[in-house]
């Protein structure tokens, strides 16, 4: 009899983590779950790797500039725990300093949303005085990761406000949509093992 009782004890308990697990993940309907906004808090290192291939139509095609553009970029972003961010970066787009500036661009500023399953968006508004032009745009796609402290994202939309496709057949402005392969990573800032 004992071993029946201690059975189902172990069966209930296991259904119980379980339930409790489903809980934590949330229904995604913003009734609970492991993140939020307020997951991302504080300064986060990010760098970031990519192409720049060319400039998209109307019709969602991409046209290719003469020649895709390699993109490294180094950036701080401060994350207030309620949806909004500042960022300053500093990046290399096919050999040469973004912008001609070879010093940090600290004109950004950005949002971004978090989902109970630790999904969510970020975009990145370039403002007015900075090496790069105002209305430049950067959308990502994110997860977190790590307690928190991680976050992993893909570009998924990239706003320029100048350029021309290699073929002629797009120029900017009128399309200013970029095709681009590009990801960035961030880490978050530890001092002395705070967070």
């Amino acid at each position: 009899m004992k071993i029946k009782h201690a059975s189902i004890l172990s069966a209930t308990a296991v259904a119980l983590l379980l339930l409790s697990g489903a809980v934590q993940a949330g229904d995604h309907d913003g009734h609970g779950g492991l993140c939020s906004n307020a997951t991302l808090k504080g300064a986060f290192e990010f760098i970031g790797h990519g192409v720049i291939l060319g400039l998209k139509d109307d019709d969602g095609v991409l046209h290719p500039y003469s020649a895709p553009s390699i993109l490294d970029d180094v950036a701080l972003v401060t994350f207030d725990g309620a949806g909004k961010f500042d960022r300053t970066d500093f990046g290399m787009i096919g050999g040469l300093p973004k912008g001609g500036q070879t010093s940090f661009n600290p004109k950004q500023e950005g949002s971004y949303t978090v989902n109970p399953d630790c999904t969510g968006t970020m975009k990145i508004v370039y403002k007015p005085g900075g090496a790069v032009p105002a209305g430049v745009e950067t959308d990502l796609n994110i997860v977190i990761a790590s307690d928190g402290t991680l976050v992993e994202s893909v570009v998924y939309r990239a706003v320029t406000v100048s350029g021309k496709s290699g073929d002629g057949n797009v120029m900017c402005p009128k399309n200013c949509e970029q095709g681009v392969q590009e990801y960035f990573e961030g880490r978050k800032i530890l001092v002395y093992g705070f967070r």
